[in-house]
């Protein structure tokens, strides 16, 4: 992920005309008129203009006000969703909440040739609870058509004058103008960073702003104000294969470095990670609840016994804590209210279970550290600085021997030494209790291998008989486990398969090692396909796709300027024996396919075999990397245009003359 890092010059005087707020209300016939968006005609709408602006108020308790005022327009049914305004607001206590006011709403459209506005009933403004953290203003605007404009502006007032308010420039519309005003006080000192790849349109535009700043008893500081803007703003278009969108969104973050007290104080505040390790570790909810290995001193005999080195000891403890546990969904790297607690509820959240992993690790003499990480759907971690809030989640590593495991015990179907993909995300920091946090990569420690073998034999009644034979390892297996727990029994589970393929129908099955998370599951089926009528025709169509088809391609944009990221190499391969009567004969057989990416990043093949009365068909996709950079998107793409195209292949069969 890019980040620059923004210099900013408190009292570095550049210009002194700033941009304001643009007027609210304001609207042209020809942007009422405006039938699509030159730069993306495949916009649905697009913000015409956005201002924001931050200041940290002299008013009382010091609050920081946040302004946004935006102008859209809505060029098809589509773009409808731009209506419907939800506006986060933060709630760490009763004493400490942010509020929203000032709400403007309205909608401009036209009527037979003239311009009528609709405003918004304030009785339509709702609150809801999201949760202990947050709560959601919502209101949707009035009177939403195709080419309408709506435009709407708030104010929302925080405590937290610490935490800057970021601003978002990129959305998953289109933008033709966005900009944002940052009021500071002098006293106060913020790194600032941009996040994204796409530039500001120009510089930074920066002014002095004398005595904006007078909280009270006489104190007063200067300002600056930095005006940062961008123009012809693209839409960012999510794809699969992405992680969330807040990564690649261009946005600006400021995080306070330090700042003055009203007695001349300077009171740092970005720390470094030695700050960072000494902080966690005497941390009542993290580094003392990895202490506590007396917790687990009654259960550790009976856990350990019979195990006769480390790795059987710590297989034995992460399969203890997996089963004793049930993860309530949520993540943080603190323990809610102890191990202990945790322990005898039998149930907590990731902290909880994984700091009651690292316990009961140490407790059997198995060298064991904490990695705090950021999850897929939460975002990277910025390591321009070391931003403790940036992480939501923390795991163990088991060092036995010259290996390390990572471990995640919130899930019961997790093999030993095999991460939840939520988890596969960059990088995470190492917390030790007797040595300096680190760095460590993130890694997928298996691939996503699925194999299909079928052997098939068409009678002369049209039906096809035979056996498929289908292998999953790795996160393939984790899925297929989550599958068939799913359902109240394995026959459940076989019932549901054998309903979505209605032309195959499963005589008998057999499904091996679904409880042993170390190896690889293996189902048998005896199936029939109801394929053709019968074999009186001159000729017929088979796919040998019937079981696993790619139908579409994912990637679909011309260029990508973010990663695919899959989150662990993946690996398919289908080998299919068709016996068929020998008065029949494959006519023009496909070609072989061979394509490959660059730099050994993947491969794909596929090859035909024809004896007499037998066709033997296989198949090879595999992708050797985890993540796959924009420059790459281009390869992959195509390598998936010709597994697309391949699979809508059919061989055609015909009798001998």
């Amino acid at each position: 992920m890019k980040y620059a890092l923004l210099t900013v010059f408190i009292f570095f005087l550049v210009s002194p005309a700033f941009s304001e707020d643009f007027p609210f209300g304001r609207i042209t016939l020809a942007e009422l008129e405006m039938k699509n968006y030159d730069k993306d005609t495949t916009a649905s709408a697009v913000v015409l203009n956005e201002f924001g602006t931050a200041y940290i108020s002299s008013g009382e308790r010091i609050p920081l006000i946040f302004e946004h005022h935006v102008k859209i327009k809505i060029l098809n049914t589509k773009g409808f969703s731009q209506g419907n305004i939800v506006i986060p607001i933060y709630k760490g206590d009763n004493d400490n909440f942010e509020s929203v006011s000032e709400i403007q709403a309205v909608t401009f459209y036209l009527e037979n040739g003239s311009m009528q506005r609709a405003e918004l009933d304030k009785k339509q403004i709702f609150r809801e609870n999201k949760n202990q953290y947050w709560d959601l203003v919502k209101f949707a605007m009035p009177n939403i058509s195709e080419g309408c404009i709506i435009e709407y502006s708030y104010k929302i007032t925080s405590p937290y004058k610490f935490n800057f308010r970021s601003w978002v420039f990129q959305s998953d519309i289109p933008k033709v103008r966005s900009e944002y005003l940052a009021k500071i006080p002098a006293v106060y000192n913020y790194n600032v960073s941009l996040r994204g790849y796409l530039k500001l349109s120009q510089e930074p535009k920066m002014e002095l702003y004398k005595e904006c700043f007078t909280p009270g008893g006489g104190f007063k500081a200067d300002c600056s104000k930095i005006t940062y803007t961008m123009t012809n703003i693209p839409a960012l278009v999510e794809e699969d294969y992405m992680t969330t969108p807040s990564n690649f969104r261009s946005a600006l973050n400021f995080e306070l470095s330090e700042y003055t007290d009203f007695y001349g104080a300077v009171h740092k505040v970005t720390r470094d990670w030695k700050d960072i390790d000494s902080e966690l570790k005497k941390h009542s909810s993290f580094g003392s609840q990895m202490k506590k290995k007396e917790v687990f001193k009654n259960v550790m005999p009976q856990l350990t016994a019979g195990a006769s080195d480390e790795l059987s000891k710590a297989k034995a403890i992460y399969s203890f804590i997996q089963n004793h546990y049930k993860w309530n969904n949520f993540r943080s790297i603190y323990s809610t209210d102890g191990i202990r607690k945790a322990f005898d509820m039998q149930t907590g959240s990731a902290a909880d279970i994984n700091l009651s992993l690292i316990a009961a690790l140490e407790a059997a003499g198995i060298n064991t550290e904490a990695v705090l990480l950021s999850t897929r759907d939460n975002g990277m971690v910025n390591k321009l600085y070391p931003i403790v809030s940036d992480f939501d989640y923390v795991i163990a590593k088991a060092n036995i021997g010259n290996e390390s495991f990572l471990l995640d015990a919130t899930d019961p179907m997790l093999p030993f030494g095999l991460l939840p993909l939520r988890c596969i995300n960059d990088q995470g920091r190492v917390v030790s209790l007797n040595k300096p946090s680190y760095w460590i990569d993130l890694k997928a420690s298996q691939k996503e291998t699925k194999i299909y073998n079928l052997n098939l034999t068409l009678a002369e009644d049209g039906k096809i008989h035979g056996t498929a034979t289908i292998f999953s390892a790795g996160y393939e297996a984790l899925k297929k486990r989550k599958a068939v727990k799913s359902f109240n029994s394995i026959d459940e589970y076989v019932e549901d398969l054998d309903e979505s393929m209605p032309k195959i129908k499963i005589i008998k099955s057999e499904i091996q090692n679904l409880d042993k998370l170390d190896q690889t599951i293996v189902e048998k089926y005896e199936i029939e396909i109801d394929a053709y009528d019968n074999l009186d025709k001159q000729q017929f169509l088979f796919s040998p796709f019937f079981i696993h088809r790619q139908k579409e391609n994912p990637f679909k944009l011309a260029e990508r300027t973010f990663p695919v990221d899959w989150g662990a190499p993946s690996e398919t391969k289908m080998t299919l024996i068709l016996n068929y009567p020998e008065h029949f004969e494959v006519v023009t057989p496909p070609e072989h396919e061979g394509s490959t990416l660059p730099e050994k990043g993947g491969t794909y093949m596929t090859i035909l075999e024809l004896n007499e009365g037998q066709l033997i068909f296989s198949e090879l996709l595999q992708l050797n990397k985890s993540i796959y950079l924009s420059n790459e998107y281009p390869f992959l793409k195509e390598l998936f245009n010709k597994v697309v195209q391949r699979h809508k292949t059919d061989i055609i069969f015909r009798k001998k003359s």
